[in-house]
């Protein structure tokens, strides 16, 4: 795998200009979800099997993830890596032999899901060494659940210079985690560490989101014995060893989510093919709440304004089947579009409002108050140049950008690319008026 990387600080970083006010209409295609592709692929660890992966999504964190895996004695081969989109594009992973038991600082630093290589190290190998993570600035987000969980399955872990050393000489073994709060990296991570694990583990107050009943869904196919897929409490059964998979990645609802907040923003019409709605409950009915109509028509969603103005809405962030912390700037967009005043108090990060002064630049009226955004909307978007703070701080600037008068520059969208598989493309086929500048930004 090649190209579609994160950037160093020093290499140049494209920009997204946007001439807003242009209605958007037309058919968008849903990819793999990001989030349920990276602990699928870090599953391809457990087993010396092929795994191969369907609908897999062109984006900078695949081949980032592939990169850390690959230095693991990971094979790769992309089937469909020229093609326009997802569709077609699968990824066949085998480690026939883990050469390399350290995920080093320069690869894991790129994001933090790099830290999924952990749980099935340690249980495959018994010793794993990955550097703390980085990612994106918006919390603290530790690992500090997924090392208590480890050590409730018998590993021994060191912190020292920087990175986690786990230890399991005789294997894991199977035991009980209450985790302390609902995470989903936490219960990604243990939940592959379990099917190794001498016994049987109880994962209590795990979290739920569709990526993890993929995960796991996935994993019984390669010869786990995992039950309660799909509530908190997840029970397996360790196996001696699993064998490979053919599996296709699930859609993805954030991505689905973004573009139905596209449609109601710039008052278009638009239809998402590929969406799965059962994933998106609870932002659809906000949206519903707020004066957005969403049909479903087979296999497609119809996303329109159902009224104009929209209504202002209140809402929390909560982990699935919540509202996703991953929509929160998205809405708070589509909200300074709105009649009234929003309330949108997030729950999930401490951090996740850095996108409120770039929107300040564009005339919306937010306040904030701790973990509260105030929305007054109806006040009227004005293009200006703005920088994406993380990933979907991206995605919420190039929204208001879409609704707003004139033009706006989002740059650094590196952090964009991350995420969403050419986003400018899919908007501009709609009737968006937006481009890709190459160049420092």
């Amino acid at each position: 795998m090649d190209g579609n990387r994160a950037p160093d600080a020093d290499i140049h970083m494209d920009r997204i200009r946007i001439r807003g006010g242009r209605p958007l209409h037309g058919r968008i295609a849903i990819s793999g979800a990001k989030n349920a592709a990276l602990p699928l692929m870090a599953a391809a660890l457990l087993t010396d099997a092929p795994l191969r992966l369907g609908n897999l999504p062109h984006l900078a964190d695949i081949t980032t993830f592939a990169n850390v895996l690959s230095q693991h004695g990971v094979s790769l081969h992309m089937d469909g890596a020229d093609s326009a989109g997802a569709s077609g594009r699968r990824l066949d992973l085998r480690a026939e032999r883990i050469v390399n038991t350290c995920a080093p600082y320069e690869l894991v630093r790129r994001m933090r899901a790099s830290v999924l290589v952990l749980g099935p190290l340690l249980a495959r190998s018994g010793y794993a060494e990955v550097s703390l993570p980085g990612g994106c600035a918006i919390g603290t987000r530790p690992v500090d659940l997924h090392l208590r969980g480890l050590e409730a399955l018998g590993a021994e872990i060191e912190l020292a210079d920087g990175y986690i050393r786990a230890h399991a000489p005789d294997g894991l073994k199977g035991g009980e985690v209450v985790f302390p709060k609902v995470s989903v990296g936490a219960t990604e991570n243990l939940l592959m560490a379990a099917t190794l694990a001498e016994g049987e583990t109880r994962l209590v107050n795990a979290a739920r989101e569709p990526e993890i009943t993929d995960l796991a869904q996935c994993l019984n196919k390669m010869g786990a014995r995992i039950a309660g897929i799909g509530t908190d409490t997840l029970t397996v059964r360790g196996v001696a060893g699993l064998h490979g998979a053919d599996h296709d990645v699930i859609p993805d609802r954030i991505e689905a989510g973004t573009y139905a907040m596209a449609a109601a923003i710039t008052d278009g019409e638009v239809e998402l093919a590929g969406a799965e709605p059962a994933h998106l409950e609870a932002p659809l009915a906000v949206l519903a709440d707020a004066g957005v109509s969403v049909e479903r028509d087979g296999g497609l969603l119809r996303v329109r304004r159902g009224r104009s103005p929209l209504d202002a809405v209140a809402l929390c962030t909560e982990p699935y089947p919540g509202f996703p912390t991953d929509l929160q700037a998205q809405i708070m967009a589509l909200m300074t579009t709105a009649r009234g005043q929003a309330q949108i108090a997030e729950r999930i990060f401490e951090n996740r409002f850095m996108h409120v002064p770039e929107l300040h630049r564009m005339g919306a009226e937010i306040d904030v108050e701790g973990g509260t955004a105030r929305v007054r909307g109806c006040t009227g978007l004005r293009g200006a140049p703005v920088m994406a703070s993380d990933l979907r701080a991206s995605a919420g600037l190039v929204l208001a950008g879409l609704a707003a008068s004139g033009e706006t520059v989002v740059n650094r969208v590196y952090h964009l690319d991350r995420g969403y598989e050419r986003m400018e493309e899919k908007l501009a086929a709609c009737g968006a008026d937006v481009e890709r500048l190459r160049g420092e930004g």
